[in-house]
């Protein structure tokens, strides 16, 4: 055991969450998770399995959801995994040879690694995908998440180290799973950016750059049709996002011009 706390959330996950906590198991020497308060699905009853310290707790946005699971750690180090995530053999090695030494360690506030996602049966090794580097690794009171409903940050208090080895990333079942979580992220995006006046640079230049620096400049066709899929969906989730802000601007204008008459 190391003196590390894995700190995560979950809703339903019982699907997925096995494969984090057994990547996790047996070496980190605190497991904190916090489950959605309507979670139903035995989610809860896997991670006790695992020696999990469990917490109900009504839905409150990624950010502060996550703050939430820091905040009952009781370990001088912070490890943050998401449910369809798993520590790699090669990240553990690295990760407890670090912390054994506590000089080399404690020479920066947090370190992050590159997350590696498995899509349609490849790991995506190019595009916007990869390295995709995640700062998850940090000292006890160096850091705290933003408050965002999604896309949430680590905040960090001092120096980010720089580990090699790769968090792996089980994120996507299938397209159809990723065009709902697209049409789920843009809807978001679109909620929060209501009122923002969206013109041709957003709608289209955004899209077409989008693929290009995916696909092209950084080499995503090395990844198959796969790397196509992941760059065209990205293009497509940014279409979405600016389109969905027209559209919501639209009744008002049409009312405006109706009382105007």
């Amino acid at each position: 055991m190391i003196p590390i706390s894995v700190c995560m959330i979950a809703g339903n996950e019982a699907a997925r969450i096995r494969r984090a906590l057994e990547s996790v198991a047996g070496w980190a020497a605190e497991i904190v998770i916090v489950i959605n308060d309507d979670v139903t699905d035995g989610t809860d009853k896997i991670a006790a399995g695992f020696g999990a310290k469990i917490f109900r707790e009504a839905w409150k946005g990624f950010g502060p959801q996550k703050q939430s699971a820091v905040e009952k750690c009781t370990q001088p180090w912070m490890l943050n995994l998401d449910a369809d995530e798993a520590v790699s053999p090669e990240l553990r090695l690295e990760i407890t040879s670090l912390l054994s030494d506590e000089s080399r360690s404690h020479a920066h506030a947090a370190y992050s690694f590159p997350r590696c996602t498995f899509y349609c049966g490849r790991w995506i090794r190019h595009g916007d995908w990869y390295p995709d580097r995640q700062i998850r690794l940090w000292q006890q009171g160096r850091a705290r998440w933003s408050a965002a409903m999604v896309h949430e940050k680590l905040k960090v208090a001092g120096t980010i180290g720089r580990l090699r080895s790769e968090l792996l990333h089980f994120s996507m079942d299938n397209l159809n799973h990723h065009v709902r979580k697209m049409m789920g992220y843009s809807d978001i995006f679109a909620n929060q950016q209501a009122g923002r006046k969206i013109g041709a640079l957003e709608l289209g230049f955004r899209p077409w750059w989008r693929f290009v620096r995916s696909y092209i400049l950084r080499r995503g066709f090395l990844d198959g049709w796969q790397g196509y899929a992941v760059a065209r969906l990205a293009a497509q989730e940014v279409f979405l996002r600016y389109a969905k802000i027209r559209e919501a601007q639209v009744p008002a204008a049409k009312s405006a011009g109706e009382s105007g008459s």
